[in-house]
């Protein structure tokens, strides 16, 4: 089973795809992991997006792709996997089914968790971390105990410059100028699945399950 998670920043689609690997026990892939595990280890494509990660820049499509493409084709993927923050743009998008072409393979869903961007605004500005130990916080469904302060640490909770409002604004911009017609790529494609993303998280995983077969 090999499934694509679409959504936009906040939507909980990183959330969805942990949950997916864990029930179906296929990997849950993201390509910022797929990054650090290649420097880590020095491999070529590592050092290749290395380069253009410490200049500030994006890593361009065709490496993301070859990274992406080299993890999928490793043994614990056989039996499928659940990419996270990749394809991002109707270029990568026709760059994975071109290499997933290759060797005879295309992908089963793309699951959108669709949720309004007035919701994403509402909840991430809610959100509160912890820059001492990492802990995270919401002001409404997850609270410290002790407003402001960390439960694990006793240290201040913030709101960080990510989740302020004005930030989110941008990230949904980007988001709708470059990520949204991948709904329209997929839905074309005939394997476009839609989820209620502003219900209870257990409801929307509930939602995928129904989609993907118990």
């Amino acid at each position: 089973m090999k499934i694509i998670m679409l959504g936009a920043p906040g939507a909980g689609k990183g959330t969805q795809a942990k949950q997916i690997a864990d029930k179906y026990s296929i990997p849950h892939i993201s390509t910022g992991d797929i990054f650090r595990a290649n420097i880590k280890n020095g491999t070529e494509l590592g050092k290749k997006a290395k380069q253009y990660m410490d200049q500030g820049a994006l890593v361009p499509d065709e490496l993301t792709c070859d990274l992406v493409m080299d993890r999928i084709q490793q043994d614990d993927c056989k039996n499928g996997f659940v990419l996270d923050g990749f394809p991002r743009t109707i270029p990568q998008a026709e760059a994975l089914d071109a290499a997933l072409g290759k060797i005879n393979e295309k992908m089963d869903y793309a699951i959108d968790v669709d949720v309004p961007d007035e919701n994403i605004v509402n909840r991430m500005s809610g959100r509160r971390a912890c820059l001492n130990c990492g802990a995270t916080y919401h002001l409404i469904s997850i609270p410290p105990k002790v407003e402001g302060i960390c439960d694990r640490c006793g240290s201040e909770i913030v709101l960080r410059e990510d989740d302020k409002p004005e930030t989110v604004q941008k990230r949904l911009k980007v988001y709708h100028e470059q990520t949204q017609p991948l709904i329209d790529y997929y839905k074309n494609q005939g394997i476009l699945k839609s989820v209620d993303g502003t219900q209870p998280m257990d409801e929307v995983f509930k939602a995928i399950v129904t989609i993907l077969g118990a």
